[in-house]
């Protein structure tokens, strides 16, 4: 094991690798070589950043551990730390069940962490971080928790209210991460919609995209995890009219069933969300639509499973994940409904679902062919150089497989023009 080195493992979403990121710094400032998911874990300390959001996440995460203690055990590590969402909302049950880890700290007890490692927190670093993506693009978190509670979500158990991070902060960051060469900027926030109310008592995304836009070396800003209720339609103008703000939006919807909705505790109905998709794709032409549904909710019958299904053919979403519900203890479904759906109904129709959004997504696809998009280049591999659309986030959406007739450099942009579609693939040329 090499002393002085922290290696770091992130589990879960792009919000928790932000917390890496941020902790990482810290770590580099008190003296430590830090490393963010190595390919081998050599480190005198291990710190993993665990998911508590549904129970295949949280399995993962025990998982992990597991597998750390093992090494802990054969010598190979000293120190085992777990943080994040699974300790923030599971502390006691862990602290019981895992003894082979030397301590656990919640989601936000990063000067804990630090004071018992013999360091200060500084506080003068608090806004910067260690980027673990490629250097052109990254994850800006602006805000963090929800005042949402849906039924079946214990994001606000874990994180608590709603905190936006102040626009001239955040801003400041993009200007400097700007000047460092990072191109494209992915928002991101548990709910992007309510960015601002906590602030001012307004919606402030509109205002804090529109400025980031205006900022040198902004290339791509693509916005993740907005929320149907209150949706602050004025964004619609800055997607449409600035050439650097994607085409592209995340939006969670989770069900069109009034009844499943209800259940659910969404604050909106079968005929409002029709009316803000129709809204989308009238203010913003051209606009790829990234949502979630979720099937097995209590209450979804037959009929509601099928009004699911109808409605996914009809809004024919680009870009379209989802699930199965688990029930997750200390929320409202968890503790008011009966969670009677059995879990081979749930998962055949999951497979049901996936399998009819696989064939929109394949015709959608193929409308690309023989069009030439602008691509940002990721990386290369053996046969050929890989990379995005304004219209793919990193890692979820489909990727574009570039022919090595003309050699493109990593990190920036190209003019390709498609010549093949896959349902989650394109292949193309570089022009």
């Amino acid at each position: 094991m090499r002393k002085n080195k922290i290696d770091i493992i992130s589990l879960g979403c792009s919000k928790n690798l932000v917390d890496s990121e941020h902790l990482m710094r810290q770590f580099q400032a008190a003296g430590y070589h830090v490393e963010h998911n190595p390919s081998r874990i050599d480190a005198e300390t291990v710190v993993v950043n665990t998911c508590g959001f549904i129970a295949d996440a949280q399995q993962e995460s025990i998982d992990t551990i597991l597998q750390l203690g093992e090494a802990k055990r054969e010598g190979k590590i000293r120190s085992l730390i777990v943080m994040g969402c699974l300790a923030e909302r599971f502390r006691a049950d862990l602290i019981e069940a895992l003894p082979e880890v030397d301590r656990f700290y919640g989601k936000f007890d990063w000067k804990g962490m630090l004071n018992d490692l013999g360091h200060a927190y500084r506080d003068d670093l608090a806004h910067e971080r260690l980027l673990t993506t490629p250097s052109h693009y990254c994850y800006m978190k602006i805000s963090e928790g929800c005042n949402r509670f849906c039924a079946f979500c214990a994001i606000p158990l874990i994180t608590g209210r709603h905190t936006s991070v102040p626009m001239q902060q955040l801003l400041d960051e993009v200007s400097r991460l700007a000047d460092s060469g990072v191109k494209e900027f992915n928002v991101i926030a548990q709910d992007l919609s309510s960015y601002g109310m906590d602030l001012e008592g307004r919606m402030m995304l509109p205002e804090l995209i529109d400025r980031m836009a205006d900022i040198q070396g902004v290339e791509w800003i693509r916005l993740h995890y907005a929320y149907p209720t209150q949706f602050p339609y004025d964004i619609l103008p800055v997607m449409a009219q600035r050439d650097n703000v994607c085409s592209y939006l995340d939006i969670a919807l989770q069900h069109i069933s009034d009844k499943v909705l209800a259940n659910m505790r969404r604050h909106i109905g079968r005929k409002e969300t029709l009316d803000l998709l129709a809204r989308l794709r009238r203010e913003v032409p051209g606009i790829h639509i990234r949502t979630t549904l979720m099937v097995g909710f209590p209450g979804e019958g037959e009929k509601e499973f099928e009004e699911l299904m109808d409605f996914t053919r009809e809004a024919r979403f680009e870009r379209m994940g989802a699930f199965a519900y688990s029930e997750e203890a200390g929320t409202w479904a968890a503790e008011h409904l009966n969670d009677d759906i059995p879990q081979e109904v749930k998962q055949e129709r999951l497979q049901q679902l996936m399998a009819l959004q696989e064939g929109i997504s394949m015709e959608i696809q193929e409308q690309k062919v023989g069009q030439t998009l602008k691509v940002i280049v990721d990386r290369e591999e053996e046969d050929y150089y890989v990379g995005r659309t304004q219209w793919d986030s990193p890692e979820v959406d489909p990727e574009v497989l570039i022919s090595k007739d003309k050699p493109l450099a990593i990190g920036q942009f190209a003019d390709v023009r498609i010549t093949q579609a896959l349902p989650f693939e394109l292949m193309g040329k570089a022009e």
